[in-house]
C-alpha cells in the first residue's frame, strides 16, 4: 500500500496524509454493501465475516468475540516492546442496523432488507476503523508503528444496555491504556470533527409500566379504577415531579413513547401499559434516577388506586471525555487538517454504550462530520432518508491514524 503526501513528525514518525485512490474506493465500496445489508443487534454475522476476511486478507489475525458476532483484532503486538502497563491505544466501532425502513429513493446502495438501515452511521463508523487498521497495518511492516494498536468492532450498540458490555467480559481491554472512537454528526460538515471535554452524550434508560385495577362501565367510574386517566396522570404528572427531585442543570427528561389502554369507547379497562426514556446529562443524578422515578410513579399511580407494575431498564450512562484523550484527537485532526478542521459540540440527549468502555479506561468520542459543505437539509439521525457524504470516511481514517501516532510520540 502506498501512503501519499506524508508528512514528518517530531521524534522520525511519519502522518499518512491522503490516502490512495484506491484505497478510498475500497472504503466507500465497504461502506456501501454494509448499508446494503444492514444487520440487527447480535445478528450481525455478515458485517462480522466480511471485517475478518479484509484484515486476515492484510495479514492480521482477528478474533471473532464469544457472542458469536463482532470482532478484536490487535496490530503491532507479536514483538512489541515497550515500557509495560496498559498502553494500547484502542479504536472502536459499532456495527450494527436499526430495525427501521430504509427511505432512500433513487439510491444505488439503498437497504435491501425490509425495515432494516443503517440509519445511524454505524457502517461509516466500521468502515473508519477497518480502514484505519489497514492503514496502521502497513505502517507496522514498515516499522513505524509507534506502539500496538487494538481494533474493536462492537456488536449490539443499539440494544440496550449496549453490547459493549459483552465485548469488555471477552477482555477486549486487557492492555488498553485508552479509547477513542467517532460518531457521525449530519450537523457537521465532512472535513470537520467536533469535540468537547466531559460529558458529550446523556445517559438513556427505558420505562416499561404497567396499570392495573378493577374495571367498569364509564357510567360509574366511582366503583372503578380509572385506570385511562391514571395512565394520563402518570404521563403529564411524573415528569414534572421528577423534575423537582432533581437539580435542573442535570437535564433529566422522561419521554413517552408508547401509551396503550381499553378497546371500547364506554368500557373503563382492567389494564394500562406505558413505555418511554429517561435521559439526563449528569452521571450523579442518573445514578439516582431510578429509586426517584419509580417513587414517582408510584405515587402518582396510588392517588387514583392503581397497582402499579414497573420494569425500570437501566441503558447506558452518559459519554465522558477524558480531557487528555480529547485533546490527543483535537491535535491528530490538526496536524492531519489544520486548526479550522475542529469545531465545539453540544452535549446529545442520545445514549451511547461507548460510556461502559469508559468505567474502565480513559477515552473520547468525536463527532465526526458528514453533512456536505453548504448542503441545508439535515438527515437527522435514526431517519429513514439518513445517509452521509463518504468523504467523511477519509476524514475518520486519518483521524484515527494520526491519533495513534501523536499518541505514541506521548
Amino acid at each position: 500500500m502506498s501512503l501519499e503526501s506524508e508528512v514528518d513528525l517530531p521524534g522520525g514518525a511519519v502522518l499518512p496524509g491522503a490516502l490512495p485512490d484506491a484505497l478510498r474506493a475500497e472504503l466507500i465500496a465497504f461502506r456501501r454493501d454494509m448499508h446494503m445489508h444492514p444487520e440487527l443487534g447480535n445478528q450481525e454475522f455478515r458485517t462480522t465475516a466480511a471485517i475478518k476476511e479484509r484484515l486476515e486478507r492484510a495479514g492480521l489475525k482477528p478474533r471473532v468475540l464469544a457472542v458469536g458476532t463482532g470482532l478484536i483484532c490487535d496490530i503491532g503486538v507479536e514483538g512489541a516492546q515497550w515500557d509495560g502497563g496498559p498502553s494500547m491505544l484502542a479504536l472502536r466501532a459499532d456495527i450494527d442496523g436499526l430495525p427501521i425502513p430504509d427511505t432512500k429513493a433513487a439510491c444505488p446502495y439503498r437497504s435491501t432488507v425490509p425495515d432494516r438501515a443503517h440509519a445511524c452511521g454505524h457502517d461509516v463508523h466500521t468502515t473508519v476503523v477497518l480502514g484505519a487498521g489497514l492503514v496502521l497495518a502497513e505502517l507496522h511492516r514498515r516499522g513505524a508503528l509507534p506502539r500496538p494498536v487494538r481494533l474493536i468492532f462492537q456488536p449490539a450498540e443499539e440494544v440496550l444496555p449496549g453490547g459493549a458490555a459483552d465485548v469488555i467480559k471477552c477482555g477486549a481491554l486487557e492492555g488498553v491504556g485508552a479509547i477513542i472512537a467517532v460518531h457521525c454528526d449530519p450537523r457537521v460538515d465532512a472535513g470537520k470533527i467536533g469535540l468537547r471535554e466531559g460529558p458529550i452524550t446523556s445517559a438513556c434508560d427505558r420505562l416499561e409500566i404497567g396499570l392495573d385495577g378493577p374495571g367498569g362501565h364509564t357510567a360509574r367510574p366511582h366503583l372503578t379504577t380509572d385506570l385511562v386517566t391514571a395512565a394520563a396522570r402518570v404521563v403529564t404528572d411524573v415528569p414534572a415531579l421528577v423534575g423537582r427531585r432533581f437539580d435542573s442543570r442535570s437535564g433529566l427528561a422522561i419521554t413517552w413513547g408508547r401509551v396503550e389502554s381499553g378497546h371500547a369507547p364506554n368500557v373503563i379497562p382492567q389494564h394500562a401499559e406505558l413505555s418511554g426514556t429517561v435521559r439526563c446529562l449528569d452521571l450523579e443524578a442518573w445514578r439516582q434516577a431510578p429509586d426517584v422515578v419509580v417513587a414517582a410513579i408510584d405515587e402518582i399511580a396510588n392517588l387514583y388506586r392503581a397497582k402499579s407494575e414497573i420494569n425500570y431498564v437501566r441503558g447506558v450512562p452518559p459519554v465522558v471525555n477524558e480531557p487528555g484523550v480529547t485533546e490527543l484527537l483535537r491535535e491528530a485532526m490538526i496536524a492531519r487538517r489544520g486548526v479550522e478542521s475542529v469545531e465545539g459540540t453540544e452535549q446529545s440527549l442520545g445514549g451511547e454504550d461507548f460510556s461502559w468502555y469508559l468505567e474502565h479506561v480513559p477515552g473520547a468520542m468525536a463527532r465526526l462530520g458528514v453533512r456536505t459543505p453548504g448542503e441545508r437539509q439535515i438527515r437527522d439521525l435514526h431517519q429513514g432518508d439518513f445517509d452521509v457524504d463518504e468523504s467523511a470516511i477519509t476524514v475518520g481514517v486519518e483521524l484515527f491514524t494520526a491519533a495513534v501516532l501523536v499518541n505514541g510520540l506521548r
